[in-house]
């Protein structure tokens, strides 16, 4: 394993928050969520205890892919604001303990980007990776005056940079190697914006598509390079800066040079099971390479938490104290946790069991109020990705309050970038801040308690006792979780006696671990 310097002592305590922008909160009425709107209701995050919030995608695009097509990585989008609004906002969040990270899009760019315009008139270029004659397989026809057809990295309008290639291969002529020029251009423009970036004040980034920057690199060998070398930059540059990776394999993405991995719905080995294995239920986003699947936070009790559990550990020898590995509820490309069949009722469970777990947390926006993913909507700005997979459903409104859009904008209804969930009883901050038994003011207590038991945190070992219904596990060698996804109770025999820390349904007596259906526990045990 490369050595680099501890990650910075902050990550360990970090509880991330996803803020999709444009559905956060309308501040000027266009109907498009907005800087200032986040900066608006940044005390809402700081009361629930949230201290790391990740931006998704806020620079100049034709948004064909939601701003995962950028033409501009030191420009944000006019729609979000100005620069100096964001300024506004990562100040006003640094006043309230809040770091905040921005999404790295660094495998590819827009079609409408200055560089890849130029390069489809110049033979000579190569940001790019171009077959100069015919269209291979996967490549994409020539936009310009240059002949043959580019690759692209997800979208055909998502031309790859060219980051060179980690094998030769005498029918593909074009391939380059990875200290060629264009590839080099290329890492020196990463360690430019991202070094912009953080002099402006942010604290690091997500990084989209991590492991694509090298093509038919089969290890990662070569991609691993490239972020190594970041790293040492960072390390020396920006040493309190972090960077998180959409790879979805700790095992490798954290040794290449990334402060923290995902579990993601893809990646690694299993192609996404661990995290899948918790959350998929079947519903909402639904690649069709996946098979069929039990999870384990299901009412009917038919799965198991073994496939993350085995993962998790696998991944957690590997790494040691080198890195961490992020548990998200869910995100911009996957279902939310109340989908399908899945009610309220069940995720009070699956948030007990996310807040203590060893992994750093990452709530999507809505998620603690149990916002839903909503069904049938349209295609928005490449949210489809299959017959079964919108991402559209997991990118609506935030649902602030009963105002008009859920308090989200003052837009006409017909104006906002997707529609406010329909259902009569949507849940609201608003709302469930009045409710003292809601699920919102359960996850700041989950956060709270995470945050002053040092039992809890990410640091602290986890000893895992019963993998089935309930899910029982030891924390730090004191704190003892107890999780019952299912709704029919559940029972393990153990002698545990101990203080609830926070509790629903789950009690302790005569040696056995009692709990009702979709009940939870952390008790602070009898020493």
């Amino acid at each position: 394993m490369t050595s680099f310097r501890p990650a910075p002592a902050w990550l360990a305590d970090a509880v991330f928050y996803q803020i999709y922008p444009q559905s956060f909160a309308d501040s000027d009425g266009d109907g498009i969520g907005d800087f200032d709107g986040i900066t608006e209701r940044l005390d809402h995050l700081a009361w629930l205890g949230v201290n790391t919030v990740w931006i998704n995608p806020c620079f100049v695009s034709p948004f064909r892919d939601a701003g995962y097509d950028v033409a501009d990585y030191l420009t944000v989008a006019p729609r979000y604001g100005s620069a100096d609004d964001l300024a506004r906002l990562v100040e006003e969040a640094g006043r309230r303990g809040i770091r905040v990270l921005l999404d790295l899009v660094a495998g590819h760019t827009s079609d409408r980007h200055p560089w890849f315009l130029a390069s489809a008139e110049d033979p000579g270029g190569h940001r790019y990776i171009w077959a100069p004659e015919g269209r291979p397989e996967g490549f994409v026809r020539s936009p310009g005056t240059r002949p043959g057809s580019y690759l692209p990295n997800f979208f055909g309008f998502q031309p790859a940079l060219n980051f060179g290639y980690a094998r030769d291969n005498p029918a593909e002529p074009w391939r380059q190697p990875v200290d060629a020029e264009g590839p080099r251009t290329n890492r020196a423009a990463l360690r430019e914006i991202m070094d912009h970036w953080l002099r402006f004040g942010i604290a690091g980034f997500r990084v989209d598509m991590a492991a694509s920057l090298v093509k038919d690199d089969p290890d990662r060998t070569e991609t691993t390079g490239i972020w190594t070398e970041l790293r040492h930059w960072l390390e020396g540059a920006h040493p309190e800066a972090v960077l998180l990776s959409e790879w979805g394999d700790p095992e490798v993405s954290v040794p290449a040079g990334f402060h923290t991995d995902f579990f993601l719905h893809f990646g690694g080995p299993a192609d996404g099971l661990p995290l899948r294995s918790l959350w998929s239920n079947g519903e909402g986003t639904v690649d069709a390479a996946w098979g069929p699947l039990d999870c384990f936070f299901d009412a009917d009790g038919k799965g198991s938490p073994r496939p993350f559990v085995e993962a998790y550990e696998k991944a957690a020898t590997a790494l040691g104290n080198s890195g961490f590995i992020s548990l998200p509820t869910s995100n911009h490309d996957f279902s939310r946790l109340n989908c399908g069949p899945r009610t309220a009722e069940q995720l009070p469970a699956a948030f007990a069991f996310q807040l203590t777990w060893p992994t750093l947390p990452a709530i999507y926006y809505g998620d603690e109020i149990g916002m839903r993913y909503v069904p049938g909507l349209p295609d928005k700005e490449g949210s489809v990705l299959g017959p079964r997979y919108n991402r559209a459903g997991s990118r609506t409104p935030m649902q602030w309050d009963e105002g008009p859009n859920a308090g989200f904008s003052p837009a006409p209804g017909d104006r906002l970038y997707l529609p406010v969930d329909p259902s009569p009883d949507r849940p609201t901050v608003a709302g469930q801040r009045a409710d003292e038994t809601s699920l919102l003011h359960l996850v700041r207590r989950l956060i709270t308690l995470r945050g002053t038991v040092p039992e809890l945190g990410s640091r602290a070992s986890v000893e895992v006792l019963h993998t089935g219904y309930p899910f029982v596990y030891l924390r730090g060698g004191r704190c003892l979780v107890v999780v019952n996804p299912r709704r029919t109770e559940a029972h393990f025999a153990h002698p545990a006696v101990g203080r609830a820390l926070e509790t629903s349904g789950v009690e302790l007596a005569g040696g056995t671990i009692s709990a009702q259906g979709f009940g939870f526990g952390v008790f602070e045990l009898d020493r």
